[in-house]
């Protein structure tokens, strides 16, 4: 069954209960939707946050190379937008924190990569650790995870594991 761009498919594991599965129609159906699910990396079958973080890596990469106050002011804008649209598109799903909605992952990424050398081995440390805390989601993350809600609820694990991942790289760097 076809949805406002998207298909609704009975879940297995949530009896019947419908998963949304987001389409391509979904991701132009909105600017908010587009910004929400990575620029369309969200789309990606399998391992969608994990295909966000590797379609933020270029973002993120270029950000390293501006003065420190534009890219933390520019690391600023994506935190806001990315929360208003992770709001307007997980209203329009239904669903909250839709695995697709990985704009999140961009944003904690660009947080982890921010203040580490601009070097090609930094920025694969900084997306190994940034996914490893993602995905495991320790003590802080998993409490503001399960804890806060909406758009900012989607947005604040991943600015924290963000955080986390720098704070540990620079201080293995400092140790190194």
């Amino acid at each position: 069954v076809k949805v406002s761009g998207a298909i609704r498919a009975p879940s297995h594991a949530q009896g019947l209960i419908m998963a949304f599965q987001p389409t391509r129609r979904f991701l132009f159906a909105s600017p908010w939707h587009f910004i929400a699910l990575g620029l369309g990396s969200g789309l990606a079958p399998k391992a969608p946050g994990t295909v966000g973080t590797l379609a933020a890596l270029p973002f993120a990469i270029g950000l390293s190379q501006l003065p420190l106050w534009l890219s933390g002011c520019l690391i600023a804008a994506t935190v806001a937008l990315g929360t208003y649209a992770c709001s307007r598109t997980a209203r329009a799903m239904n669903e909250h924190d839709h695995g697709s909605i990985v704009i999140d992952e961009f944003a904690g990424l660009f947080i982890t990569l921010w203040l580490l050398p601009a070097e090609p081995l930094w920025w694969l440390a900084g997306f190994t650790v940034f996914r490893l805390l993602d995905i495991a989601k320790p003590w802080p993350i998993r409490w503001f995870d399960s804890n806060v809600h909406g758009g900012w609820g989607i947005m604040v694990d991943d600015l924290i594991a963000g955080a986390l991942s720098a704070a540990i790289l620079i201080l293995a760097g400092a140790l190194l």
